[in-house]
């Protein structure tokens, strides 16, 4: 039977089942990380998401025989746009049987919404802002996902090739193993760094303090180490209280490193979390009824071998200069301390060879390749 499209209300109800066809489709992939369904609904909703202040949305699943297939968002962010000069509209949150008929229909009408709104690239998967999910996957299918990242089917990409799509850009990720001890050249240099710029970095004793504290401070260093890198959408105040709501009380604290200069303003930060990857396949992304039990263990005790690295951010005047010695030289005892054998890094631009060169103190193995594809309109 053909392909009916059907675009969805921005709804709990009607976005569950959009999250939740992902979910289905991966149900047997040992690799495949499902989302915290929540987050990922109340980042579609206008109400849930302060990006809409900005940004525009529509999402569409695909049927055949009353049957899900697929399912894509379209997104406008009217922000980068503006910075950028372009007019792209985005596509993310997509998924899809092995179809030409199922593929072809997903981004047809993305692909004509986008004109109506008088854009004239179609670039993606991006999300909202850098704070959600971006790039394809195309290199290390056989590799355990994160929950940061998309993981999709080696089929994915080369529906996108066959549609006309081009490289965009990539992103690569890490695997770096955890040392057995602090390696010298990193001491050495952190201390260069100690002496050079007066920086130290700060004791957390409560999450309260590293919200109140450094809560706002965090995510405009953020704002200002993440400004030129492709595709930034500026967090508006709205979005860094969001933010800040969201996440500072939950991360663990010995997987935060702050770094300040003698005035106690911040220079950098680095934050961790210990990987959540198996503790979501348990729970298939929610919370109950008994969903939240791996969750609390692999968060609150660190019950994994992994850790992942969700960011680092060093403001730029200070970047280059060996700070990021600093933060590692703080949080390799605590990845010690926790059991973790490897850090898992998120996506970094393969442009970007000031952050990759900071690997090169460790033991590490470039796993993943993920892209952003173009086409115009």
């Amino acid at each position: 039977m053909s392909v009916e499209i059907k675009q969805i209300p921005l709804t709990k109800k009607e976005l569950t089942k959009f999250v939740d066809f992902a979910i289905d489709l991966y149900k047997d992939n040992d690799c495949y990380v499902p989302p915290l369904v929540s987050d990922d609904v109340n980042t579609l909703r206008p109400e849930g998401n302060p990006a809409f202040d900005f940004c525009e949305c529509a999402c569409w699943m695909a049927y055949r025989d009353g049957k899900p297939v697929g399912r894509i968002a379209g997104i406008i962010n009217s922000a980068v746009n503006e910075r950028s000069g372009r007019k792209d509209a985005r596509f993310g949150f997509v998924d899809f049987i092995d179809d030409e008929e199922v593929v072809d229909a997903l981004f047809e009408t993305v692909s004509n919404w986008g004109r109506q709104k008088g854009m004239d690239h179609l670039v993606g998967p991006l999300g909202f802002t850098d704070m959600d999910y971006e790039g394809m996957l195309i290199e290390g299918f056989d590799r355990l996902g994160t929950m940061a990242t998309i993981y999709n089917y080696p089929y994915y990409p080369k529906h996108m090739e066959r549609l006309g799509f081009q490289k965009e850009a990539d992103w690569v990720e890490f695997l770096v193993k955890v040392p057995d001890e602090i390696p010298e050249k990193m001491r050495r240099v952190a201390e260069i760094v100690r002496r050079r710029f007066g920086l130290h970095t700060v004791k957390l004793t409560s999450r309260k303090l590293l919200a109140e504290r450094y809560g706002h401070a965090l995510f405009e260093v953020i704002n200002e180490a993440y400004d030129k890198l492709y595709g930034y959408s500026p967090l508006t105040p709205r979005q860094i209280d969001h933010y800040i709501d969201m996440y500072l009380g939950l991360i663990r604290l010995d997987g935060v490193c702050v770094i300040v200069d003698k005035d106690d303003k911040l220079v950098g930060v680095g934050i961790s979390v210990p990987s959540l990857s198996r503790a979501l396949q348990k729970s298939r992304g929610r919370l109950l009824p008994f969903g939240w039990i791996p969750l609390l263990k692999a968060l609150k005790f660190g019950k994994t071998d992994y850790v992942d690295l969700m960011l680092v951010a060093i403001k730029p005047e200070y970047q280059g200069k060996g700070v990021n010695a600093l933060l590692f030289e703080n949080m390799i005892p605590a990845f010690q301390k926790c059991g973790f054998i490897a850090a898992e890094t998120n996506p970094e631009l393969e442009s970007n060879t000031n952050v990759q060169s900071q690997w090169e103190y460790f033991d590490y193995e470039q796993h993943k390749r993920r892209r952003s594809f173009i086409k115009p309109l």
